[in-house]
């Protein structure tokens, strides 16, 4: 969770006065350091538990802020999306039995946040990025009211020329624009926090920047975004690309680190060279209103809340980021990880922690020289490909040696994390209960992402897109509740959707997003070839900018047969003979409306149009097709007036 009380005026002196408040935290953490002022022997586990909200259509909910109030819950927060909200979880020392203690604090939670929820007609689940969301679902309107998040959009929209251009490639591939920060609000998480010792900082922090790979690749639950395919933990594309202050008119001969960033290097001594890193390199894009003198508090043996450094790191989002705070008035440093993503349910959550818990335990004592065994590079790349690809890559590991990352964890990571957690005492049937999740998860090569891709295969011929994402999500949902893990989860049913008719309000949910058009100087064989290759009636015409410039009908090329003097020209333009003026629609179009735009205008197909550009395609065929569901399903409800004698005479 980011510092909310700021000050948004960062000009001049403010500025300037922001900046000297965090070279004196900067001091002041230093002079803790090197005083030994810092907690030191306590292993202290914490997490925030983050959550997406649904409607009853299985759409995102806009109803954070109104939950929270129902909830009325201390350890509720917001989240910059009014679809998500945060649980920040009890520290607790990692021991006994933390890790099922943990499951059930956050299914007490979850329990709660589902019957405040419900008071607002919405329903919540654990999953990285909900499969519903659409771009329209990420304006301004549904922005939290809070003002650190219009503050950072203002801030980094500024820095971007107002333009946020998303590309990621996966199965499918996914390119849009957009105005706004809130695209980084597609993400949900769940955070671990680990607190280590001041003294055995850096060999920590390298720890978990070397086990980020193979941890996400077990835990991968983010592949389907926009109704595509793409990487398995598509969460770590979409939040390096959204939160960037660059801009696009840096010179490329210039290198340019990015505000969300795995690193460039291994730690050697202290945090504070990742602070110090950090603050060079990035503007300060708010300050603080507490203006304690953090350096003379030290001096006076006073613990200092560092609020300026703490406002300052909580605007660079390293994916394993360090963390300065205090317990029963103890400061100490903690490393967050940041990488994991909500879900798929409650027991795979607990298992993930399970294992990088271990392994921040565990490495460092079997490896305490893995800097020297492994370059920088290589476990950046293995980070990257493990958010391609979730378990099914090869990775780089000790010594110059490859491996697949499912025998790395089930032949020497998920040991040596089991080995970690005897070595903390924790409950010897916790450890087999949480970690047997993992290998049984590995070992299957299904984790969350795994399922949703292969739940989109089987129902990928069935339904609208719509549909399909309405039943991933509603599946999702009800195998949580069942607190199986992922593993274990039948795939998604088309049915789970509920009700198709609410998929077909707007034109946007079942409109052809794969077109076939031409342009205006082809020949009219290529758009009769199109039509009877690809059995539709009807070819949209556009510009080389995607402009819709007019329409070719099966009717169209039925009047050069007809016509004589076309016909004797034999080369025919399709400018000559398409609708220049076509009726259109926009995503948003009610059904009922686009159904008296083509009625009222005689017309069998409406382009659909967005922001000037062509983006989909619907017809008359779609509406008899919506027809015939309708009278089937009005037919199956009624059967008394389906079987009655006479009904099928003339």
């Amino acid at each position: 969770m980011g510092t909310q009380e700021i000050d948004q005026d960062q000009s001049g002196h403010r500025h300037r006065a922001t900046i000297q408040h965090v070279l004196n935290d900067l001091r002041a953490l230093e002079m803790m350091l090197e005083q030994g002022t810092l907690e030191s022997g306590v292993c202290r586990i914490g997490a925030e538990q983050e959550i997406a909200l649904v409607d009853s259509g299985y759409q995102p909910a806009p109803v954070g802020p109104e939950v929270l109030d129902e909830l009325n819950e201390p350890k509720a927060t917001t989240e910059i999306g009014r679809f998500n909200m945060e649980f920040n979880l009890n520290p607790a020392e990692l021991t006994g039995t933390v890790l099922s203690s943990l499951e059930r604090e956050i299914c007490g939670l979850m329990q709660k946040a589902r019957a405040a929820a419900l008071t607002h007609g919405a329903e919540p689940v654990l999953i990285g990025i909900v499969p519903t969301l659409t771009q329209k679902q990420l304006t301004l309107d549904f922005m939290t009211p809070r003002p650190r998040y219009f503050a950072l959009n203002d801030r980094i929209t500024e820095a971007r020329n107002g333009k946020y251009s998303i590309r990621i490639k996966g199965i499918d591939e996914l390119s849009f624009v957009h105005d706004n920060i809130l695209v980084e609000g597609l993400n949900t998480s769940f955070q671990l926090h680990f607190q280590v010792d001041p003294e055995s900082f850096a060999l920590a922090y390298n720890t978990a920047q070397l086990i980020t790979a193979p941890c996400l690749a077990a835990s991968c639950n983010s592949a389907v975004l926009f109704g595509k395919r793409l990487w398995h933990e598509t969460r770590i594309a979409i939040f390096e690309q959204a939160v960037d202050t660059s801009g696009d008119d840096m010179p490329s001969q210039r290198d340019v680190l990015k505000r969300v960033r795995f690193g460039e290097k291994w730690i050697k001594e202290s945090v504070l060279e990742i602070y110090r890193d950090d603050v060079v390199r990035f503007r300060s894009l708010f300050g603080t209103g507490d203006i304690e003198n953090s350096i003379e508090m030290v001096e006076r043996g006073e613990v200092p809340r560092l609020a300026g450094l703490q406002t300052h790191n909580s605007t660079v989002y390293r994916w394993n980021r360090p963390c300065y705070g205090t317990t029963n008035g103890r400061p100490h440093l903690r490393i967050e990880n940041r990488v994991l993503p909500s879900g798929p349910s409650v027991p795979d959550e607990i298992a993930n922690a399970a294992l990088w818990f271990g392994l921040m335990v565990q490495i460092p004592r079997v490896y305490p020289d893995l800097t020297e065994r492994i370059p920088f590079e290589h476990a950046r790349a293995n980070f990257v490909a493990s958010a391609r690809n979730g378990l099914h890559f090869k990775m780089h590991w000790l010594d110059g040696t490859t491996i697949s990352v499912r025998d790395l964890l089930l032949e020497e990571l998920i040991p040596l994390a089991r080995a970690g957690l005897r070595s903390r005492e924790l409950d010897e049937k916790d450890i087999e209960h949480y970690l047997g999740i993992i290998e049984a998860r590995v070992a299957s090569g299904r984790n969350g992402a795994r399922w949703m891709l292969d739940s989109v295969a089987k129902i990928h011929e069935l339904g609208t897109r719509s549909e399909r994402l309405s039943a991933l999500t509603a599946s999702t949902i009800s195998r949580q509740r069942s607190a199986t893990p992922v593993h274990e989860w039948d795939l998604a049913e088309m049915h789970e959707g509920g009700c198709w008719t609410r998929h077909y309000t707007h034109v946007g949910q079942y409109m052809h997003t794969d077109l076939f058009t031409v342009r205006e100087d082809e020949l009219i064989d290529l758009a009769a070839s199109i039509m009877d290759w690809e059995k539709v009636r009807h070819v949209p015409v556009e510009d080389a900018k995607h402009n819709l410039v007019g329409i070719v009908s099966y009717r169209s090329l039925l009047r050069v047969i007809a016509d004589p003097t076309l016909r004797a020209k034999g080369s025919v333009s399709v400018s000559e003979i398409m609708h220049k003026q076509p009726v259109t629609a926009t995503p948003d179009t009610p059904t009922l409306e686009a159904i008296e735009l083509m009625r009222s205008n005689g017309a069998s197909c409406l382009p659909v149009i967005s922001e000037g550009k062509l983006v989909g395609i619907v017809t008359e065929h779609d509406f008899m097709r919506i027809a015939g569901q309708l009278l089937e399903q009005q037919l199956r409800d009624n059967p008394d007036i389906a079987s009655k004698p006479g009904n099928n005479q003339a």
